[in-house]
Formats: C-alpha cells, structure tokens, sequence
C-alpha cells in the first residue's frame, strides 16, 4: 500500500516509539511490595499499558483491565507508585529498533512529527528526553494536556492544530485499537506497529490502513 505524503505525522509513545514496560514494571513491583501485596512482574504488567498511568496503577493493584480497586488503597498506591516511577524512567526503557532511522527519514522528507500519547507530562518529557529523541518532535500532547485523552480525537486534533496541519492531511502512528480507533474517531489514517501494548491481541484485526514492523518502513509507503 503506497499513501499521499502527509504534511504532518504524530506517533504514540509506550509500545510505539518506546518500550516503557521495564520501567513501570518495576515501579509496580515496589508499589506492591510496599503495600506488602504480591509484585505481578514484567509479564504480567506488560498487558496492562496503553491508558495512562492512572488506569495501569488500577489494574497493577486489581490484576484487571478494567477493575476498579477501593478508593482509599488506589489513592496510597498511586502515591507510591508515582514515587518509584519518577526515579526509574527512562532507566530502564529503550527506543525500539528503527525508531531513530525512521524519525530521521521522515523528517528528512520535511513531514512534521508530533507525540501523542496518555502518559503525563511529567513522565512523557523526560523519558522522551533520556532517550534522545524529543528534538524530533514540533509538539508532545500528554495524557494531562487537555482534558480528554485518547481514544477522543481532541489530543490527534490538537497536536495536528499545532503542527499547522488538518486531519485529512496528516496521519497517526500507533500500537493499539485505542490508537486506531482515535485516528478513526479524528479523521485521519492510521499505521499500526505489531510489536506494542495492545493486550494481547493482534492489531492488525482494529483494521489500521496498514501494519509495519518498524517505524523505519513507513518513509517506503510514502
């Protein structure tokens, strides 16, 4: 499949760009043994990103996508794991392979790079920064920018604003069906990437418009 060049492309963070599960695995692990719980381990927290920090604490605690723990011990473990997770990321995560040969092409080809991603500010600067590839990217719109978060189209909408682009012009990059279906929900095309977070399923069946294995065969489709 061959696309129209696109005048601006934004790319999700954990389980696109990045591979964070090593450094939320093991502020989970603390956070649990802390509230003297059973640590679930990278495996097992590696099907519970792709929401936001918020929702991965819930589910660490839970051992649940979609459980909601008691009030009182998620508002202890989010203290806590938000403490551990300060010190540890970008420590232990890393690009995944092709992601800095791809970002150099693109830009090369003068499209305009945004990060769109449900992680917090607090976390998405500097983990984007310890890894070398924040320069890339014209905006980063993190899961506290606005007040909704992805899968709503308001953050693709957002950062595609600020990159000066419109949704029928641009395109998203994604790991997840909560990728495709905001770049759905926005307008816009939607590449997906096989190897990320999306709960164990293939996200080849969320039907993206196409499925790469590396960030660096997109500039090849263009």
């Amino acid at each position: 499949m061959q696309f129209d060049r696109p005048e601006a492309i934004l790319i999700d963070l954990d389980g696109t760009l990045v591979d964070s599960v090593p450094d939320l695995a093991w502020a989970a692990d603390r956070m649990m043994e802390e509230l003297d719980l059973e640590a679930p381990g990278i495996e097992r927290a590696r099907n519970w990103v792709g929401n936001g920090v918020e929702r991965f604490v819930k589910r660490a605690l839970t051992g649940e996508l979609e459980a909601e723990p008691e009030q009182d011990l998620y508002a202890r473990g989010y203290e806590v794991f938000y403490r551990y997770y300060q010190q540890t990321n970008g420590k232990r995560s890393c690009l995944f392979p092709g992601i800095k040969e791809g970002l150099k092409a693109l830009q090369a080809m003068n499209i305009k790079l945004g990060c769109v991603t449900n992680k917090a500010e607090a976390f998405t600067i500097p983990l984007l920064e310890s890894l070398g590839v924040l320069p890339y990217f014209e905006v980063v719109v993190s899961g506290d920018t606005l007040e909704f978060k992805k899968p709503r189209p308001e953050p693709l909408w957002y950062g595609i604003e600020k990159l000066g682009s419109q949704p029928e012009s641009a395109m998203m990059v994604g790991d997840s069906r909560h990728d495709v279906e905001a770049a759905r929900n926005a307008g816009m095309r939607i590449v997906a990437v096989p190897y990320g977070y999306n709960h164990g399923e293939d996200v080849g069946l969320s039907n993206p418009d196409a499925v790469i294995n590396s960030l660096e065969e997109l500039p090849q489709l263009i």
